[in-house]
């Protein structure tokens, strides 16, 4: 999102080609959020306030806010979940080279071709968990996005405390085999503000059976 990497899947309906260096989105400019992403507690906190800080930034700023003229005006902050370092988890990435690309549908007529990049498994608690994360086929090819990947969820908190359309997590592709996968960092898809976004759905088979009370609530008007 806005100037850093919160890129939700969307464009507007317009907009389809997506090419304007936001992924899915319809503003112009982007950049990373450059955060020592630390094991320890401390760190976890501070990368994830600084996340907080970018979006809500990007929220408040006319030319990049996702929100309708209506809502931006009074517009403050978006709703977070209390900072909880035990959703941020280590996730063993196990890759699916022979995957097939396909359309992903979306909350309009436009299709996203993805490819699942690979299964991420992990811990909540002392449950086992599994989510497939997804490669844009467009973007795999440009210098900036190569190793991004995309990880749409949704969870026993939609249309609750969090937006029914469920969530996502930008994700980079790591060295290894493992990587950090860190709740605290989802956030609503644009479609979630306004209707004039087109949003990929997220998939059946990604929903956790789990309360994820972390991350971005759902929007209050």
């Amino acid at each position: 999102m806005g100037k850093v990497l919160f890129l939700s899947f969307c464009c507007t309906a317009i907009l389809l080609s997506c090419n304007d260096g936001k992924k899915y989105h319809s503003s112009e400019k982007v950049a990373e959020v450059k955060t020592q992403e630390g094991t320890t507690p401390e760190n976890k906190v501070v990368s994830v306030k600084e996340f907080q800080q970018k979006i809500n930034e990007e929220f408040s700023n006319p030319e990049e806010s996702p929100l309708t003229k209506e809502d931006f005006i009074g517009f403050e902050s978006l709703d977070f979940f209390p900072i909880d370092t035990n959703y941020s988890v280590k996730a063993k990435l196990e890759r699916t080279p022979n995957a097939q690309p396909f359309l992903m549908p979306t909350t309009t007529d436009r299709k996203s071709q993805e490819v699942v990049f690979g299964i991420l498994h992990f811990k909540l608690g002392e449950k086992d968990f599994q989510l497939n994360v997804y490669q844009n086929q467009q973007l795999k090819e440009t210098e900036d996005y190569s190793d991004y990947l995309f990880l749409p969820f949704t969870d026993k908190t939609n249309g609750k405390e969090t937006y029914g359309g469920g969530r996502y997590i930008d994700l980079r592709i790591p060295k290894g085999d493992s990587l950090t996968l860190d709740f605290n960092k989802a956030y609503n898809p644009y479609c979630a503000y306004n209707k004039e976004y087109s949003c990929p759905i997220v998939p059946k088979e990604n929903h956790l059976d789990y309360n994820i009370t972390a991350g971005v609530k759902k929007f209050k008007k």
